[in-house]
């Protein structure tokens, strides 16, 4: 019950949030208003929750076009979920919902009521599920992938650099001296290093992820580039029936390209599920030896485990041993009602740092803000 109220107050907030990408000043105030209205009237009432959102968000009559536009693209009549904004005929066409749109001279009125309108449907598309979008919703979406960054963490070194504060550096302060003849000098600082630390990707292609399995693999190449970027090293693997290392293939520039190769040479693309076995065989072959030691790995998986659960109980208990932080991602996580109940989800949580959503670019971006603090 708490799960389901909690994931509806994330659909509410969002609501909100769209409505002030759109043009209305939703102030923190009005949105708590909203909340309790919502709470008052029943959240499975949709035409109630649209009045109260009239009633407690909006204050002119700008306001009250703005907020059935995006109360229209945001909630699904038949069950209350995010759902796509249709095309207008009598207003330019915000299909694209891109930065790129180069837009004419004029007044600007329309224009901006355009772009407001852009970004809403931007906003909502960023929350949808991706397993729910159509052929062009999922090219409007790899569009945005660009804007996910990812920060590497980063770690302690061993050995020590200057700086301008911290512990004392006795033996380059004593040299500093010494070339002034024994006469006090500056005191030098430093530190211990700092190097980014690995991440590993542990990605499920099985049947069961086949809704997900290519946003996924776009956005591990997203996190390759821009991990790389950054100077961080990002290590991509499929896991379902065999383990596939995909890290080369998904150093190419271009997305597309790079989820081609992936596909090329996976061979158990949307087949069973022995998570288990191919974890066993990434720490017996890659992770163990170093690649998993001290590093951030995120395992993107539902849980549907066909081999024995309790072989993935210890395996993950091997690799949180090694790891520095394990996370699971699951595609599921972020919907109302779920509860892990999968017996390789039971198994695998009790050795996992972060139990995290993974089916849409918002819970992506968080993902990503996960691993950089990590």
């Amino acid at each position: 019950m708490t799960a389901t109220a909690h994931a509806a107050d994330e659909v509410f907030l969002g609501f909100t949030r769209a409505l002030r990408a759109a043009g209305v000043a939703v102030t923190q105030d009005r949105a708590q208003g909203f909340l309790a209205a919502v709470a008052e009237v029943g959240a499975d009432d949709r035409q109630a929750t649209y009045w109260a959102g009239r009633a407690t968000l909006c204050a002119s009559p700008d306001d009250l076009f703005r907020h059935d536009q995006v109360f229209a693209a945001w909630f699904n009549a038949r069950d209350g979920l995010p759902q796509a904004r249709p095309r207008e005929a009598s207003r330019p066409s915000t299909a694209h919902l891109l930065p790129d749109t180069e837009t004419g001279g004029g007044d600007g009125g329309d224009d901006e009521d355009v772009v407001r309108a852009a970004a809403s449907a931007a906003e909502v598309l960023r929350h949808r599920d991706v397993a729910t979008l159509d052929s062009a919703e999922k090219r409007r979406l790899a569009r945005m992938f660009v804007r996910l960054t990812l920060r590497p963490p980063s770690r302690r070194t061993a050995r020590h650099q200057r700086w301008h504060r911290g512990e004392i550096d006795a033996s380059r302060t004593l040299r500093n001296s010494l070339r002034h003849l024994g006469e006090p000098g500056d005191i030098a600082w430093r530190r211990r290093g700092v190097r980014p630390r690995r991440v590993v990707l542990l990605v499920d292609v099985s049947g069961s992820m086949s809704a997900y399995a290519d946003a996924l693999v776009r956005l591990a190449h997203r996190l390759t580039q821009s991990g790389r970027a950054a100077g961080g090293t990002v290590e991509t693997f499929t896991v379902g029936t065999r383990l596939t290392h995909v890290t080369r293939a998904l150093r190419s520039p271009d997305a597309d390209r790079a989820i081609v190769a992936a596909g090329e040479v996976v061979p158990d693309w949307s087949g069973g599920t022995r998570l288990g076995e191919t974890i066993r065989v990434f720490l017996d072959r890659w992770g163990q030896r170093g690649m998993a030691r001290g590093a951030v790995v995120v395992v993107f998986s539902d849980g549907w485990e066909r081999g024995d659960a309790e072989l993935l109980g210890e395996q993950m208990a091997r690799l949180r041993r090694v790891a520095h932080r394990v996370i699971w991602v699951n595609p599921h996580r972020g919907k109302a009602g779920y509860e892990p109940l999968q017996g390789g989800v039971v198994a695998a949580l009790p050795h996992c740092d972060d139990f995290l959503a993974g089916h849409s670019l918002a819970t992506f971006a968080d993902l990503t803000e996960v691993i950089a603090r990590a």
